[in-house]
């Protein structure tokens, strides 16, 4: 199953989507390796606070958060990855770390690195360490309206 927020929000828009039972996985690459598809198409989130806001950072599992960057995006200040213990009651439908990269449904705006407008489709975690959804990226951009930014270097 994928979170309940998740899939409401996919139904209610009758957004194609496939979901991908999978081996416990909980690194981006390990959710690749484990469903047998490229780290690139992969898109992991990172959660950050920038000037006391919290952000989800979006990007490719085989990429690393460059914080420069992302503080030159935000035009931001501070910028710091946010603790497990800040943004685990946020997102009270999923299992810690296997959020899916929809901040909209859970009020956080999203930034993503500009490598994912490079594939068709992307493949996330949906809300457990066990399941990945695929769907086509101009879906995803079309509901999450992230904003597109250079923010990661290859990992």
């Amino acid at each position: 199953m994928i979170c309940k927020k998740l899939k409401a929000f996919l139904d209610e828009h009758r957004i194609r989507y496939v979901v991908v039972s999978h081996s416990s996985a909980y690194t981006a690459r390990e959710v690749a390796a484990s469903v047998h598809v490229a780290g690139k198409d992969v898109v992991k989130c990172v959660m950050v606070s920038a000037d006391a806001r919290p952000w989800m950072v979006a990007m490719t599992s085989n990429q690393r958060l460059n914080l420069d960057k992302l503080r030159a995006a935000l035009g931001a200040e501070n910028v710091r990855l946010e603790h497990e213990s800040e943004f685990k009651p946020t997102f009270e439908d999923c299992e810690v770390g296997a959020m899916p990269p929809f901040g909209n449904l859970y009020g956080i705006p999203v930034i993503a690195d500009g490598m994912l407008w490079d594939d068709d489709e992307i493949v996330f975690n949906g809300g457990s360490h066990t399941t990945v959804v695929r769907m086509s990226f101009a879906d995803y951009h079309r509901l999450v309206s992230p904003r597109k930014a250079s923010i990661a270097d290859p990992a």
